[in-house]
């Protein structure tokens, strides 16, 4: 074990694929003391040549410590959740980074666990997968959320410091059911489409010639096909009643693409794409304004957590969060045509 920074929890990483790795690596990275264990052995076997301790216990790895972050597949997290919860203390921090937050979420309430689980989601990765395809600083400058609940304000501070200061992530704060309908938009439906675009291509008689002349703009549209089956099956599946209504805008846009061109209607056509560059250029040139909040420590924090919701709710983020005395306070940024106050 490394000696620990003054002030620096004590962490544990329970599954270290590509995400769960990444936070490993970067935890060990950045000197604080951090564990890793994984169900496959190779892969523990792995991190210690990387220097990284990794029990072959379960139990020994999350025992003694402040934060345990839950990294393994969508469909084990709630045993992983209640497995951990028996082995830790009741001070001890717990979060995830699956990418569906209202299962994951219910279960945690239904046991009990609010007051020390924060459900977590790092809007980063890549197709690839394993600890061998991790990067210590895949989060930086991501997004990363996590969803406050009153009664669990104390953990949600704690992991909103230690993701700033650590991983040089932006926090962003929302509700489970707003995480869930955003990146049905934002991140599961362009997994169906990268898969739709290159499953068209697997099956077409042009297969070949469109690979030899496949350029940025297939590459890009197609990127995330190559993400392991599983891993995008498990994802959409958790998500299937937000992907499936977000789905029906999607759809409805295309078919007016489509009517567009069967009309033979080239203003409707241009209208169309001017409207989704506009899209574009917004995510790109986003103006955000930064603000300070501040709220009690102790006492009623329904307050401080309508606050963070309706942050993240309308585009925000925060980048710091400090408790000084009695008083909390909150460094967070807006679109600039938000009401920051």
């Amino acid at each position: 074990m490394v000696d620990n920074p003054p002030g620096q929890p004590r962490v544990a990483v329970v599954g270290t694929g590509l995400i769960g790795g990444s936070v490993l690596l970067r935890l060990h990275e950045a000197g604080l003391d951090a564990v890793g264990w994984d169900p496959d052995r190779a892969t523990r076997e792995d991190g210690r040549e990387r220097g990284v301790p990794f029990p072959d216990d379960l139990g020994e790895a999350v025992r003694d410590r402040d934060v345990v972050f839950l990294c393994g597949p969508l469909p084990s997290l709630p045993e992983t959740l209640l497995t951990v919860a028996k082995h830790v203390g009741d001070g001890c921090v717990l979060t995830d980074v699956g990418s569906t937050k209202g299962a994951v979420a219910a279960f945690a309430v239904a046991h009990g666990l609010t007051d020390r689980f924060v459900p977590g989601h790092p809007m980063a990765g890549t197709e690839r997968s394993g600890l061998t395809a991790a990067v210590p600083a895949l989060f930086e400058g991501a997004a990363w959320v996590l969803c406050p609940a009153a009664e669990g304000i104390r953990p949600f501070r704690m992991l909103s410091g230690l993701i700033v200061d650590v991983f040089a992530a932006r926090v962003v704060p929302m509700s489970p059911s707003v995480h869930d309908s955003v990146v049905a938009l934002s991140s599961h439906i362009p997994h169906l489409l990268a898969g739709s675009l290159a499953g068209a291509v697997a099956g077409a008689d042009v297969r070949d010639a469109v690979l030899g002349l496949a350029a940025g703009s297939f590459r890009d549209g197609t990127r995330v096909a190559g993400t392991p089956a599983r891993r995008t099956a498990d994802m959409l599946f958790d998500n299937r009643e937000q992907v499936v209504r977000q789905l029906g805008q999607v759809s409805a846009f295309l078919d007016g693409l489509a009517s567009a061109l069967r009309d033979r209607d080239i203003d409707a056509l241009v209208a169309r794409f001017q409207r989704a560059r506009d899209l574009r250029t917004a995510l790109l040139d986003r103006d955000l304004l930064a603000h300070r909040r501040e709220f009690p420590a102790g006492g009623d924090h329904r307050a401080e957590v309508a606050y963070l919701m309706e942050l993240g709710a309308a585009g925000g983020y925060l980048t710091g969060c400090r408790i000084d005395g009695d008083r909390v306070g909150y460094t967070g940024h807006l679109p600039a045509t938000t009401d920051a106050a």
